[in-house]
């Protein structure tokens, strides 16, 4: 499994975004897609939700990759 650390400035990053940051999803829309497909986890719990708000130590799984939100 591989892990990624992404750092955010603000409170919270969208979902989508995060994806798009960490190289998971070449552009917005295709962030949406994996996010609708169910295969976008957070902390542990599957997320449908493009515009959740995910904040510094949240943890998002996508496949074998997780991201770590610092």
């Amino acid at each position: 499994m591989q892990t990624i650390s992404v750092p955010i400035t603000g409170e919270y990053i969208e979902l989508a975004a995060l994806l798009k940051i960490a190289g998971l999803a070449s552009s917005g829309g295709h962030a949406h897609l994996l996010i609708e497909d169910g295969i976008v986890a957070c902390n542990g719990e599957a997320e449908n939700r493009k515009r959740r708000k995910v904040r510094r130590g949240d943890k998002v799984q996508i496949g074998q990759v997780v991201i770590n939100v610092v």
